[in-house]
């Protein structure tokens, strides 16, 4: 969209650009204006929601810093809604909640300009930003419902459809539906009940279409295409000794291969599955044997980057201690079976981590692609803090997985709550992995507890629990649950409650504060 000056005589400078929340007392005054029949201006909560959810869709024109005119839209998936729509239903009731960053189509929420500037064509400018907003967003059109104020005129004696036929032969003006027409929007369809308050169109509006030429539909390939099912192995890991990193990994590699064997797209280890190694070798400090234990992390990541892609599965390594700039972290890596290699780095350490290791805290927060869909990971403690897995579902996140190391029943109580809170609140699904039993040479591990399982959204598309599978504590097994990913998109928009949709983003809202 262009934002350069547009001056078209002395007395106006006319530019266009994005509306910003200081706009709200022009807009007001415009809004009470333009619709003294229908309410008036919406309040300052409802434009603070819409510039939130998708600012780059609200725009306006300003003449000597005065909003004089201004246009809405919102990014819509057009199949979960049809043809046969309401205002409130499409556009959230006008908080854009509807709004997808993977819809195709733009919608028109709203466009009106101040009747001072009538006839100065600056809806047409606007049509045209919109028009430009399409196909620089690569929709393939933008879809809106246009009312047609003048049929109050000749409700009595033609229907909907012969007075927009009229109108498209010029006998009639109609100032909203000609408008549209002359700036190469086609009438789809009649709507009725679209919006019951105008009293002006009776009711009835136009749903008007205009396609972008240029879109490119990016169809799906034969092969590779986007995945509606996924297959997840999570494994209940057993703590035993071993005296070589080469057994740990012949250890992985038998739960690798089995879970390979039933075809899962992903493997979860515990978080710290490889702690076995520190006691290899007698070690003075709990501070020696972890440094001891980050030592043998690069060979491990690597053996375990080189099982995936032979065993094509991709494989969540648990999370495994490493040293960086001289400071202790705790990463869990990602291998996916392309041989590609990301991490996600634990951010907050558990007060024991902190005191008896000096361990740190990473950074960054990630959403990862896979060859099955958008995941998140959150090292154990890290699934007690909500605003990580608000950030990461806002990213288009899946499916949430958790590995975990707990010693008592309590500890993994609060991992396996959260977790749960986690799958209802963001709509996803939350996978779950700990270890269990004992490890009498390693100083921090001498108990621990854990029940492995696999939580969903909590409605009558899952389980009447919420728990999709889990394994029986404190025993060595695995754990392989098939997710249905269609079933996430239908409870965002058809739920029984709506928590993405119905979040008051004009209220609150959660920042990522760091790099």
């Amino acid at each position: 969209m262009t934002d350069d000056l547009l001056i078209d005589d002395p007395e106006h400078t006319l530019k266009l650009r994005h509306l910003k929340i200081d706009d709200f007392p022009d807009l007001k005054v415009l809004m009470d204006r333009v619709y003294p029949g229908l309410g008036g201006s919406w309040p300052e909560k409802i434009v603070r929601a819409q510039l939130n959810i998708f600012p780059d869709g609200q725009i306006c024109i300003e003449d000597h810093g005065v909003v004089v005119a201004a246009a809405f839209t919102v990014i819509v998936d057009y199949d979960k809604f049809g043809d046969q729509h309401t205002y409130d239903e499409i556009t959230g009731d006008a908080y854009l909640t509807t709004h997808d960053p993977l819809g195709d189509v733009l919608y028109g929420v709203d466009i009106f300009v101040s009747p001072d500037y009538r006839g100065m064509r600056l809806g047409r400018r606007l049509y045209e930003a919109r028009k430009e907003l399409c196909q620089n967003l690569n929709l393939k059109a933008i879809v809106a419902g246009g009312r047609i104020p003048n049929y109050k005129h000749y409700a009595d004696e033609l229907t909907p459809q012969a007075y927009i036929e009229r109108v498209k032969r010029k006998e009639i003006f109609d100032p909203i539906l000609t408008f549209q027409l002359s700036n190469e929007f086609e009438v789809k369809r009649v709507i009725k009940g679209y919006l019951p308050e105008d009293k002006e169109s009776r009711g009835y509006a136009t749903l008007l279409e205009w396609c972008n030429l240029y879109y490119d539909p990016q169809k799906s390939p034969l092969i590779g295409a986007a995945r509606t099912t996924a297959r997840i192995g999570c494994i209940q890991w057993q703590m035993r000794t071993f005296n070589s990193v080469e057994e740990l990994i012949q250890q992985v590699e038998f739960f690798i291969d089995a879970l390979s064997d039933y075809q899962c797209d992903m493997a979860l280890f515990p978080e710290f599955f490889n702690a076995p190694l520190m006691g290899i070798d007698n070690h003075q400090s709990s501070i020696d044997s972890i440094k001891a234990l980050a030592e043998y992390s690069v060979e491990i990541v690597e053996a375990i980057s080189k099982l995936a892609v032979s065993y094509n599965i991709n494989v969540i390594a648990g999370s495994i201690p490493i040293i960086e700039d001289d400071e202790l972290l705790n990463i869990a890596y990602l291998c996916r079976r392309d041989g590609t290699v990301d991490s996600q780095y634990k951010l907050h350490p558990t007060p024991y981590e902190k005191r008896a290791w000096i361990m740190q805290g990473g950074n960054d927060l990630k959403v990862f692609d896979t060859d099955f869909g958008k995941i998140g990971i959150l090292i154990c403690y890290d699934v007690e803090f909500p605003e990580l897995a608000r950030l990461q579902s806002e990213q288009g996140m899946q499916m949430l997985f958790v590995p975990f190391w707990t010693d008592t029943k309590n500890g993994y109580l609060r991992v396996r709550c959260c977790a749960q809170a986690r799958a209802i609140e963001n709509e996803c699904y939350v996978a779950i992995a700990g270890s269990v039993g004992n490890l009498p040479k390693v100083d921090g591990a001498d108990i621990q507890y854990a029940q492995s399982a696999v939580f969903s959204p909590s409605d009558f598309s899952f389980p009447h629990d919420a728990i999709m599978a889990e394994t029986t504590p404190n025993t060595e097994m695995t754990l392989i649950v098939d997710l249905d990913l269609e079933k996430l998109n239908k409870l965002q928009n058809e739920g029984s409650v709506r928590n993405f949709l119905d979040r008051r983003r004009d209220l609150y809202k959660i920042e990522w504060l760091g790099k």
